[in-house]
């Protein structure tokens, strides 16, 4: 366990406080969890490396940069009420719980949710609420959310994310018309207006869906 402590925090140091995310919060966060509880044990010693790794279903749990850089981008106040679409393995979520928030996250591979679910339970993560459904739609019954982090990537930005995030909010998602070759775009919301802010590259697995893509198009994501 302590050779995992080690990996956790030399990932810390040289993948997310080198390469420029300042955030103490954030990178607390990233020291906390273990990432290695959110992958298969036969990757558990590849758990701290700088690459994405592959969850099963297709899926892939990001590099610990994109996490922590997508994590700081958001701004995330205690208390807050966030919104992911893309649950995954579990390891985003449980790094938005770390920063106090109260997250909803929505997931459309069944056997995934399933498997999440029982993980995030057993790590006693109960501030996240998981749901089995088409997260382009969102998350109506909870709206709207202060933060929403879209972890897959779409040719366009949801209209149904848009509506349900609270004025003033910010929304993170990566969007491209070409699969696995997005932007990374942070909408902020203010007084009735959206403005937006190019984050840079990225490349994440497709977000399908009725406002997404219609099948899977990249197994691969950061």
């Amino acid at each position: 366990m302590s050779n995992l402590r080690f990996a956790r925090q030399r990932m810390v140091r040289e993948q997310v406080i080198a390469r420029g995310v300042k955030d103490k919060r954030v990178i607390a966060a990233m020291l906390k969890v273990p990432r290695h509880e959110f992958v298969d044990e036969a990757l558990v010693v590849q758990a701290y490396g700088d690459s994405s790794l592959p969850i099963g279903f297709g899926q892939t749990i990001s590099k610990p940069y994109i996490v922590a850089k997508m994590t700081e981008a958001l701004e995330i106040e205690p208390g807050m009420k966030v919104l992911e679409i893309g649950t995954g393995s579990g390891y985003q979520a449980a790094v938005l719980a770390e920063l106090g928030a109260e997250v909803f996250s929505v997931e459309r591979i069944k056997p995934l949710y399933i498997k999440t679910l029982n993980r995030l339970n057993k790590l006693r993560y109960f501030n996240i609420k998981l749901k089995l459904a088409d997260g382009t739609l969102g998350w109506e019954e909870y709206a709207p959310y202060d933060r929403i982090l879209v972890t897959a990537g779409g040719p366009e930005i949801p209209y149904a994310l848009l509506k349900q995030l609270k004025d003033p909010g910010i929304l993170i998602i990566p969007v491209g018309p070409i699969p696995r070759k997005q932007r990374l775009i942070k909408i902020m919301r203010r007084d009735g207006r959206f403005f937006k802010k190019d984050l840079g590259p990225a490349q994440f697995v497709s977000l399908v869906g009725r406002f997404g893509w219609e099948v899977e198009t990249g197994k691969e994501a950061n």
